[in-house]
């Protein structure tokens, strides 16, 4: 497994990582016992950073992880942790908040869950619309000073965000949506990043499995939110999937899956990308592996294209509501 260094002094982490949201129910119900073993394989194929979030199962993922990780030396990991979000006992969604004292609060329980002395990288999992960006990145850097966390990273905020924050503390990464066919980032926000030498965690590769080239109408499971995401709804989903039988097409003279084919893409996009790779199951994960056995040419970059325009999918990526939240789309 071949490593990068995460910003200009930010950690040192495999080129791939392991998103860890929907073994906590997410997409569905997901097994426990099958979730604890992908994790086990993707630290024995050498992936060593693993994406959670507080508010992923309220809680329940970082204890998970715990499970998962007793036995494994604490340096062998790298935990990349976001915050803020808010729920209520039944799962509904409650806004977000990036105060200080808030953020030390959801810090001090991450780390109990996590049976953790430190956290590798905390992140605000949004902007905080009511919180100035240098007040939530100046808390994080006392927890920095203070030894419970060792890195600042970001999450879908916007370029004039990020030019701010970096101003108060060294940011390593944003982590933010991007894929074949969520580009938004492409004409301020990477450029932005590589002016100030912060390194993109990129989730959704597959477009939460829309482009995996196995989602077909009727796979959600219960309980699954991609249900009612826009680009999964009648008459987007039909034009999304004819974008992935062209991917298909490309992906078997490239002698790679459809899967495959959108990792490695994101993979081409620069050594500054590490793609997170959402794996609930082990023979998910191997097929993830796989896109690092054959980086793509120039000739299937081109195919692909002309086969996915930047703008062809049908869809927000998010319903309107929260697109209207993130901070990152006023640099789309």
């Amino acid at each position: 497994m071949r490593s990068i260094t995460l910003g200009r002094d930010g950690p040192q982490v495999s080129r791939l990582g392991l998103g860890c949201m929907g073994m906590s129910g997410m997409y569905g119900p997901a097994d426990r016992d099958e979730a604890i073993a992908t994790i086990h394989a993707a630290l024995e194929a050498g992936i060593d950073l693993l994406d959670t979030g507080d508010f992923y199962g309220s809680g329940h993922n970082e204890l998970l992880l715990r499970e998962a990780l007793r036995q494994v030396p604490r340096d062998r990991v790298r935990l990349s942790v976001k915050f803020g979000a808010l729920r209520d006992p039944a799962g509904g969604w409650q806004g977000f908040d990036a105060r200080p004292a808030a953020m030390k609060n959801f810090l001090a329980y991450s780390l109990q869950r996590l049976g953790a002395d430190y956290i590798d990288i905390y992140r605000p999992a949004r902007l905080d619309p009511q919180v100035p960006i240098e007040d939530t990145v100046g808390a994080i850097a006392d927890m920095v000073k203070a030894g419970y966390v060792r890195h600042i990273g970001l999450s879908e905020v916007g370029a004039h965000t990020l030019r701010r924050a970096a101003a108060v503390h060294p940011i390593c990464d944003l982590q933010i949506e991007y894929s074949l066919i969520s580009r938004g980032i492409e004409d301020a926000i990477l450029p932005a990043c590589r002016e100030l030498d912060i390194a993109i965690t990129a989730y959704g590769v597959l477009s939460r499995g829309l482009i995996s080239g196995y989602w077909r109408a009727g796979t959600a499971a219960p309980n699954d939110w991609r249900a009612h995401g826009p680009r999964f709804q009648a008459g987007n989903l039909e034009r999304n999937l004819a974008l992935v039988e062209s991917l298909r097409t490309i992906a078997q003279s490239a002698r790679l899956s459809v899967a495959q084919l959108a990792i490695a893409w994101v993979l081409a996009q620069g050594a500054d990308i590490v793609p997170l790779v959402g794996a609930r199951r082990r023979d998910q994960l191997a097929e993830a592996l796989g896109a690092l056995q054959r980086p793509l040419d120039a000739a299937t970059l081109t195919a692909l294209a002309q086969a996915v325009p930047r703008d062809a999918a049908a869809g927000g990526r998010y319903a309107p509501a929260q697109m209207a939240l993130l901070d990152s789309e006023r640099d789309a």
